[in-house]
This record gives C-alpha cells, sequence and structure tokens, in this order.
C-alpha cells in the first residue's frame, strides 16, 4: 500500500526515472509508480481482493487529508537513491496504524522496513553498477525534484506481469479523525 503524489510532481518524479534509464541503463525503478510506501509488499488470496478493499477502506475512513513535502536527495548506502519525504506526525500515525491494522485484522507479519519506517520516493535501485554510483547520484541531484502534495487517499498496488500497478484508490473519509487509527 503506499501513497501516489499528484499531478504536477507524478510527472516530475516519472520524467526523471526514464531519464534515468535512457542516461544509465538503469529500469528498475520503472517497475513502479511514483510513491511513498506505507506497507511493504505482501501476498494475499486474490479471490479475496474485494473484501481485502473493503476492510483498508474500513481502516481509512475517517482521516483527513494532509500535506507532504517530498525533495532532498539521499541514499540507502551506495545502493539506493530516493526523494525524502518529510516525516510528518499525520503520515507517521497513518504508517502505524496501517501496520497495526494488517498485523491485527489481516494476519500480516511485519517486515523491518514496516517497523524501521523512513518515508521515501525511490528513482533509483537495485540495478546500479558499483562504480556508476557517484555519477548517477550526481545526476540525480543536477536534476532534483521538490514539491509537495496533498495526500487524500492511498493505493493498492498489485504486481502484474513483474510490474507494481496501480489496483486501487482508496480515498479517506474525514468524518472522524486520525487518532481512531492509532488504537490498538
Amino acid at each position: 500500500m503506499a501513497i501516489i503524489p499528484d499531478e504536477p510532481l507524478y510527472e516530475k518524479v516519472h520524467q526523471l526515472k526514464l531519464d534515468i534509464k535512457d542516461k544509465f541503463r538503469l529500469k528498475y525503478s520503472l517497475k513502479s509508480p511514483p510513491h511513498i510506501t506505507l506497507k511493504m509488499p505482501f501476498v494475499y488470496n486474490e479471490a479475496k481482493e474485494e473484501v481485502l478493499i473493503d476492510k483498508l477502506q474500513g481502516f481509512i475512513d475517517g482521516i483527513s487529508p494532509f500535506e507532504l513535502a517530498i525533495g532532498e536527495i539521499k541514499t540507502f548506502g551506495s545502493r539506493v537513491i530516493f526523494l525524502n519525504v518529510q516525516p510528518k506526525e499525520e503520515l507517521i500515525r497513518l504508517q502505524a496504524g496501517l501496520k497495526s491494522y494488517c498485523r491485527r485484522e489481516l494476519k500480516l507479519v511485519d517486515e523491518l522496513s514496516d517497523r524501521n519506517y523512513h518515508p521515501h520516493m525511490t528513482v533509483v535501485f537495485k540495478d546500479i553498477k558499483k562504480g556508476e554510483f557517484e555519477n548517477i547520484l550526481n545526476y540525480v541531484r543536477e536534476r532534483a525534484v521538490e514539491g509537495s502534495i496533498t495526500v487524500e487517499s492511498i493505493y493498492l498496488l498489485k504486481k502484474i506481469a513483474g510490474d507494481w500497478t496501480l489496483c486501487k484508490e482508496l480515498n479517506f473519509n474525514s468524518s472522524n479523525s486520525l487518532e481512531s487509527i492509532t488504537n490498538d
């Protein structure tokens, strides 16, 4: 599950990934849309996908929209280059609540990155050649993408033919408060 940035940020990040592919022949990050992961990928019975969607919609009902700032170029070692996401309280509470909900209601296990959440938007990873990291990092820094987004929904992504595609958008319903999602 992820947050998908709205336009024009979505297109700017996607274009950066395309430019990186053209210049450095790195394509792995194009296997998914620009996104901020909330819950790591998991296996779920496809026949029960509508039940999953209904449960997730029930979870996010009552969350109010919030703003996020995206920008500064950072790295995880020499294998991942990403746009940092300012970890606002609303985002941290949403991710923690979703993690708890998925463990409790969907019987999903916590992945390491679920427990050590660092919100970001990946632009390059996995297929970086060892000696090219600094060149790629400088290239990304020269074309830095910054912006802010209004988060009003989350998306369920689904792996189809090796690529992550948008499966379902789940819109917030601001009738309640974010407080209710972190009660365990």
